[in-house]
């Protein structure tokens, strides 16, 4: 015999429209925070960061693809890792759809990782994934974004991690340990690795850091799979969208709009046709004149 709450249809249509109200007001306030994280002021990036992608050395700057908006997963997958993170890699396994309806939008999706680059692609290619992984294993671009630590900021309490300092390493427990074990490596140098999402908007050629989110702050924008539509809510240009005609709205809805809520930045459009693996492809892109409309996707 079940332990759980027993009632009525009567009763459950009750107790839903109450939770309904609560969710609707979850939402709005949502729509707001949404709105306040796009009013944080920008940080102009000035250091060089090199990345190691596929298709050779890059800049920050070049992981935009010529789009304006970037939005860069923190895969844990550290240099000592023989394998990625178990829970990085479910998220991840999401990424290969969403990161080309984001690309149509103005938005690249990367993964950087501390590990080498072959290490990386190894790992894809045995996962079947697509999406753009960057190695940053010759840059400090993980300990900067707070992403990444060294033993002696482990042993020392020198940790940062979600805008909070950690006391010294202490060990693990029993749920970390296994989940080192299944990435290859210990519970130590597991933890010196965290996940997290940034935000950075290119804009006359500077790049801005505009947005980071860590631990549960990550269970909206990549906890499920819709990334994209609260991921876009993440990035600064957030989820409007501008269209002049029924025709764009249509091709623009038929790209996952609807789903994804994602703002057409910088007056492109790149058609929903255009393969996961094309995101390089500028030749492919459409250029369409946008009027502002000041229309907002909502589920």
């Amino acid at each position: 015999m079940t332990t759980h709450t027993l009632g009525t249809r009567k009763e459950w249509l009750a107790a839903r429209l109450e939770l309904l109200e609560a969710e609707k007001e979850l939402t709005r306030r949502s729509d707001e925070l949404a709105r306040r994280r796009q009013e944080l002021p920008w940080v102009r990036i000035d250091k060089e960061y090199r990345f190691d992608t596929d298709e050779g050395s890059a800049s920050l700057a070049d992981l935009f693809k010529k789009r304006s908006q970037l939005l860069i997963y923190h895969f844990m997958f550290g240099p000592d890792y023989k394998a990625g993170c178990p829970s990085c890699s479910a998220i991840a396994d999401g990424f290969n759809g969403i990161a080309v309806h984001l690309a149509n939008h103005d938005v690249m999706l990367w993964a950087v990782s501390r590990a080498p680059l072959a290490k990386l692609q190894a790992y894809k290619r045995r996962m079947g994934w697509t999406f753009p992984w960057a190695s940053s294993f010759s840059s400090d671009f993980n300990p900067d974004f707070s992403v990444g630590f060294s033993e002696a900021q482990q042993r020392e309490g020198g940790i940062e991690y979600n805008y909070r300092r950690e006391p010294p390493w202490k060990g693990a427990g029993e749920g970390t340990a296994a989940v080192a074990t299944m990435a290859g490596t210990d519970a130590a140098t597991f933890t010196r690795e965290r996940p997290g999402l940034s935000a950075f908007v290119l804009e006359d050629g500077v790049v801005y850091y505009s947005y980071s989110a860590y631990a549960r702050g990550l269970d909206g924008p990549v906890g499920h799979v819709p990334v994209a539509r609260s991921g876009t809510a993440r990035s600064q240009r957030g989820r409007h969208v501008v269209a002049p005609s029924r025709r764009v709205r249509q091709a623009v809805r038929a790209s996952a709009m609807t789903a994804f809520g994602c703002r057409v930045g910088s007056q492109r459009f790149m058609p929903a046709s255009t393969p996961a693996s094309d995101f390089s492809s500028v030749s492919k892109r459409r250029r369409i004149s946008m009027p502002q409309v000041g229309r907002s996707v909502r589920s």
